[in-house]
């Protein structure tokens, strides 16, 4: 497979790369984001661009390609709707719209998250931002999928880029044995997500919005 993935500097795109990396049947890793990822590897390359949501330099990059894992995001704390919109819609659909055209077969899968709004109508704006790029996706790419992963645990070294979540990650990490136990449902790790996701892009999935049970 070709795999591209969107986001890969941060925690859920680390979790996603090093997976990919991994797999025996990925034979390259494309990465596109604003910065590179640091790694090393003869499987990855990687692409870096000023603005996420204009991908015309990198069309012919994106032709034929496999599978798309879209891991860019950030916290709607601090944002207001039309900030936050234009990185968790805009950019997404940037991306997904451009495939549409060079790579309509792609297996294309949106990271949101738990508590995703679809239908657009809620009170919390960052859900309802992200329900409306789900049904975006879904609607445009029929291999697309959208996940929703509830709470992540960094593994094999991974580190996230936003502060305060590396606090609470630091303070939860000893519990999450328990809390794993306890909500085996809402809870993954970042080496389980990544392999979740290329397992939908190898066999496909049944269900567009993977949750729970279809991310561990």
């Amino acid at each position: 497979m070709r795999v591209v993935i969107f986001g890969a500097t941060g925690m859920v795109g680390q979790g996603v790369l090093r997976e990919c990396l991994l797999a025996d049947d990925v034979r390259e890793v494309l990465t596109i984001g604003r910065k590179p990822t640091g790694q090393r590897h003869p499987k990855l390359r990687e692409l870096t661009v000023a603005d996420v949501g204009d991908l015309d330099a990198v069309r012919a990059d994106l032709t034929g390609v496999d599978a798309c894992f879209y891991c860019l995001g950030v916290s709607s704390v601090g944002l207001d709707e039309a900030a936050y919109t234009r990185i968790s819609y805009d950019y997404p659909l940037a991306a997904a719209r451009l495939l549409a055209e060079v790579s309509p077969s792609v297996t294309f899968v949106y990271v949101s998250g738990v508590g995703t709004d679809s239908t657009e109508r809620g009170r919390v704006m960052w859900a309802r931002v992200k329900g409306r790029t789900e049904n975006a996706v879904l609607d445009l790419l029929p291999n697309g999928y959208a996940a929703r992963p509830g709470f992540i645990q960094p593994m094999h070294g991974i580190t996230s880029r936003t502060r305060w979540y590396r606090v609470l990650y630091a303070v939860t990490g000893p519990l999450f044995p328990l809390v794993s136990r306890l909500f085996p449902n809402q809870v993954t790790r970042t080496d389980r997500l990544g392999a979740a996701m290329l397992r939908v892009a190898r066999e496909g999935s049944p269900r567009r919005v993977l949750a729970g049970r279809d991310l561990t």
